[in-house]
């Protein structure tokens, strides 16, 4: 997307700030007092607060510069949730057996980047949009990939592409990856406070995803 800026938020801002998966549910209750409850989203929509992430004047002309940079809510840009940012837990190192991202079936070459929440017949698979270039690991049942060899990875879509010849029928591609959330900022004014010479605050700096 053109209104996109492929550049990362203040890590260390974001390190400190709030926020987590929004889901919208309607929610119908009918006269017997049962519920009848739907969703017209596939996929949860993140929000944060940057606010809280401010700590000297330096973080906070770091954040006013990003926010002249985006043109305010024009242009999006990655966003590191520290929460939820690697293929498997926070604490584990990235491997390339953490997700399971397809199936091959002798044709398809391009592949999505996907993390899957919990397992079984309720488990939740969330796009990954935005992985972090040098992160990915790929295999192709077990075999370890290289990536601009065995696969190309497109970092602006989450996508790998295999040049040569597709994975084999039945083969099972796997990958493990650090990623950022596409974002932008939800609000068209910064409200500055200075709290002293070396000290000011944002009380609140809204950050919302984007779908890409």
């Amino acid at each position: 997307m053109n209104n996109f800026h492929d550049i990362r938020f203040p890590a260390a801002v974001s390190f400190a700030s709030s926020g987590g998966p929004e889901r919208r549910t309607e929610i119908v209750t009918l006269a017997s007092g049962a519920e009848e409850r739907n969703t017209p989203w596939a996929h949860a929509r993140r929000r944060y607060d940057a606010g809280l992430g401010i700590r000297t004047l330096d973080d906070l002309h770091a954040v006013l510069a990003f926010f002249e940079a985006r043109r305010g809510q024009l242009y999006g840009f990655r966003w590191k949730d520290f929460a939820d940012y690697r293929s498997g837990p926070p604490s584990a190192p990235v491997t390339m057996n953490d997700q399971i991202i397809g199936t091959g079936d002798g044709s398809t070459t391009v592949f999505a980047l996907s993390k899957t929440y919990e397992a079984g017949a309720h488990a939740y698979t969330r796009p990954i949009t935005k992985p972090v270039q040098g992160t990915v690991q790929l295999a192709v049942d077990g075999i370890a990939q290289q990536e601009g060899v065995d696969f190309i990875l497109d970092t602006a879509l989450g996508t790998v592409t295999f040049p040569g010849a597709p994975p084999a029928n039945g083969a099972v591609i796997s990958a493990g990856f650090e990623f950022d959330v596409p974002v932008r900022f939800d609000t068209p004014f910064l409200n500055i406070t200075l709290d002293g010479f070396n000290a000011g605050a944002v009380p609140a700096i809204p950050i919302v995803e984007v779908r890409l």
